[in-house]
């Protein structure tokens, strides 16, 4: 929301530059100096909690030295600052012009009351400097030793930040000969003292030439202390946003064990809409632990209430994702608010498919992973666009659009299986060429892989799979896009559920005509590329232990693809989008552009129920959206209207709309709505950039931490102070041998 400086002659806003505004303080003595220095004889009638609540003061107006920065995100006051630098003449230039902001004419009695307050705040100064100094006078003072060990410690810090902002882990692979080179941690600390680091240097000569900079304890101190540190500054955030959606990514393998990364949603104080990226979850358990690890994740470590939690998606793919949806609906019970909804970051009929639990329809899944990786190399890429163009050279165009689909990411796409099943000859033929590698232009990892996703792919029960899903998912594909989309689409996409679900009740009712052209289409791909049509080998041998009879291909494809997937798709669709949820979404409706589509005859009341008891004025909710309602429809003629949500909260008199307010902040926290106004990659694409760009073997969960959050500048000193409170017998020292180890060596 656009916030205007209260100061006289002071025209800036927030969305013209960075600038900080404040507002003014609750404590009335304070806020009363702000006035009276203000010189804005309007709102000295106003309480201290109006004045926080409806006006600020830009950065403009204070000392620099009062005013500094935690985190790109958040510039914040020192506790006592007072403004004190205003323009109170520039309006004498210009009389004639009327000003909104009028300047208080100072009478002699407010001069010798000012005068009076300065005399007795200078004298109060005195005072409390001087007990201050008596204080300081009387506490041990810092030994040269300590402020050499804390100088140290900052050194540490910095190097540890640095290593997870240039996404260097902290080990190295074994040199050729089987000995262990020099760490990179140790390698950095090194390359520091040579660069005059007196700190490092003079604890460095103090200590055994036989010792090593740090424990592995003791890093891992160093490391807790920064990841807490940061993750901390933006917890900050999100407890004075209050309202947050949950957020959770595929799968990451440290050392064996599986860990679920764990991102949070929020709008800050500022109204700007956040995701960002706070830890690892161990996926260890059934889905109950997980349930409870999460509870205490982020109410006991963290400090939030999941009563506060309006949303929650689960970006989580293979088999893992059967246990995540039953997680999903654990939290969903305890805590109704929290509407399970698909995640934007993840093409809706992509969740659709991976919600299905059955093996072939995973199998298919994992293996469209397999190919997004192995088609990321040049040669692969350039060979497969050559198979393209050679199997549809009657039909350039064809080819033209086919190798355009095939960019980058094609396999997440709301329409990756019309692509598939259109390039699936070319590919095959693409794998069998780099399988053969006539060339050599392939090592031998890229011919084996090559061969293994041409062997699952030229089966019959993978080509069945792959038609059935892209004949029942192109009912929700254009739901999932405009879902993903726009505002205005994704307000059109609630609405056009019904006729989405009517589609799919009736494919079902009739399901035996569409099985029958489903089937001809799967056998007719099929001799085309000379893949026998089968039953699963499997399924033939459980056949015939158990003593029954052949079972014909039709049927048992109807039997265990097309029934099943129709069915699951039909439950999951109905699931994730609830009476509730639905109610939700409509909400949209709130926002000025949609209303006018609706020739503002829309009625958000009724929808709103859902958060009735958040809202801060839920008994003035039907007059307040009536004025909203009234204020867009009578707007001017060269006022626009907002077409987002973040347009709508930025606008500076929504604070008169404090229902609507809170409602579309709530609304924009949900996972299921494209993150507007993105800087930058998002938070998902940070933390899988460093997961490419650092190996597996060396990946680290707290420098991973630090590395996605590398924008939060952390306080060093408030680093140091709370390593010393925590391990005040742990200081980092250079940790030498026994005596007589070293002697032996």
């Amino acid at each position: 929301m656009p916030n205007f400086c209260a100061a006289p002659n002071c025209t800036r806003k927030s969305t013209q530059s960075d600038l900080a505004f404040f507002r003014f303080p609750r404590d009335p003595e304070r806020c009363r100096i702000w006035v009276e220095n203000c010189r804005r004889a309007d709102l000295e009638a106003k309480t201290a909690d109006q004045l926080n609540k409806h006006y600020r003061l830009c950065a403009k107006h204070f000392d620099p030295a009062l005013v500094y920065r935690t985190s790109p995100y958040r510039t914040v006051l020192k506790d006592t600052a007072i403004p004190t630098i205003f323009d109170l003449t520039s309006h004498l230039t210009n009389p004639r012009v009327k000003h909104r902001k009028q300047i208080k004419e100072l009478t002699e009695e407010d001069l010798k009351r000012i005068k009076e307050r300065r005399l007795a705040s200078a004298a109060e100064k005195s005072k409390k400097d001087t007990a201050a100094e008596d204080q300081i006078a009387d506490e041990p003072q810092m030994s040269a030793e300590e402020k050499q060990l804390r100088e140290y410690l900052r050194s540490l810090f910095e190097v540890v930040l640095t290593l997870a902002k240039q996404c260097i882990p902290l080990e190295t692979f074994k040199g050729l000969d089987g000995d262990n080179v020099s760490n990179n941690f140790q390698a950095l600390l090194e390359y520091r003292m040579h660069a005059g680091d007196e700190a490092l240097r003079k604890h460095f000569e103090a200590t055994p030439v036989n010792g090593e900079f740090l424990s592995l304890a003791q890093l891992c101190q160093l490391l807790d202390v920064c990841e807490n540190t940061v993750r901390e500054e933006v917890l900050m955030e999100v407890r004075e946003g209050r309202f947050f959606s949950l957020v959770t990514d595929d799968l990451v393998d440290f050392g064996g064990d599986k860990h679920l990364p764990l991102f949070l949603r929020f709008v800050n104080q500022h109204n700007v809409l956040r995701e960002e990226f706070l830890d690892f979850v161990s996926f260890d358990g059934d889905e109950l632990a997980l349930v409870e690890r999460l509870e205490a994740q982020l109410t006991e470590r963290w400090g939030l209430v999941m009563e506060d939690c309006r949303g929650q998606a689960h970006k989580v793919t293979g088999a893992s994702a059967t246990k995540m949806k039953a997680v999903a609906v654990l939290l969903l019970e305890k805590y109704p608010l929290a509407l399970y909804l698909p995640c934007s970051r993840m093409a809706l009929n992509i969740h659709l498919a991976n919600s299905l639990p059955f093996p072939n329809v995973q199998v298919l899944m994992e293996t469209l992973r397999r190919l997004a990786a192995f088609f990321k190399s040049t040669p692969a890429k350039a060979l497969l666009d050559e198979c393209i163009s050679a199997h549809y050279q009657k039909s350039e165009e064809k080819a033209a659009a086919l190798r355009q689909a095939c960019v980058d990411g094609w396999t997440e796409q709301h329409n990756v299986f019309d692509v598939l099943l259109d390039i699936l000859p070319p590919l095959i033929a693409c794998l069998d060429a780099v399988h053969r590698n006539a060339d050599a232009t392939f090592d031998g990892a890229a011919a084996a892989g090559a061969y293994s996703l041409a062997e699952t792919l030229a089966d019959f029960e993978m080509v069945m799979t792959a038609v059935v899903l892209k004949s029942v998912l192109t009912f929700t594909r254009a739901f999932g896009r405009n879902l993903q989309g726009e505002t205005a689409d994704a307000f059109n996409a609630a609405n056009s559920l019904t006729a989405v679900m009517h589609s799919l009740v009736e494919v079902n009712d009739n399901i035996d005509v569409y099985h029958e052209f489903w089937y001809e289409e799967a056998t007719n791909m099929a001799a085309s590329m000379e893949i026998p049509v089968r039953v699963p080998r499997l399924f033939v041998q459980r056949q015939r232990a158990a003593d029954m009879g052949e079972i014909q291909p039709e049927a048992y494809y109807r039997e265990y693809v097309t029934l099943p997937v129709i069915h699951s798709v039909m439950q999951e669709v109905e699931e994730m989008f609830s009476e509730v949820n639905l109610k939700v979404l409509k909400c949209l409706s709130l926002v000025p552009a949609i209303m006018g589509q609706m020739k503002f005859n829309t009625n958000e009341e009724n929808s709103a129920d859902v958060y009735r008891t958040d809202l801060p004025s839920p008994d003035t909710l039907a007059a307040e959206l009536h004025c909203w309602r009234i204020k867009w429809k009578h707007r001017g003629k060269e006022v626009r209207l907002p077409t987002t949500i973040h347009e709508t909260l930025q606008l500076p008199d929504i604070k008169f709309f404090p229902n609507v307010n809170a409602f579309l902040k709530m609304l924009s926290a949900l996972p299921v709505l494209r993150m507007e106004e993105q800087q930058g990659a998002t938070a998902g694409e940070r933390l899988r950039a460093y997961l490419d760009a650092v190996p597996t073997k060396l990946w680290n969960r707290s420098l991973a931490v630090l590395n996605v959050n590398a924008l939060v500048k952390p306080d060093l000193d408030v680093m140091v102070d709370k390593y010393c409170r925590l391990y005040p017998e742990e200081e980092p020292e250079l940790e030498a041998e026994p005596e007589e180890e070293a002697a032996a060596k």
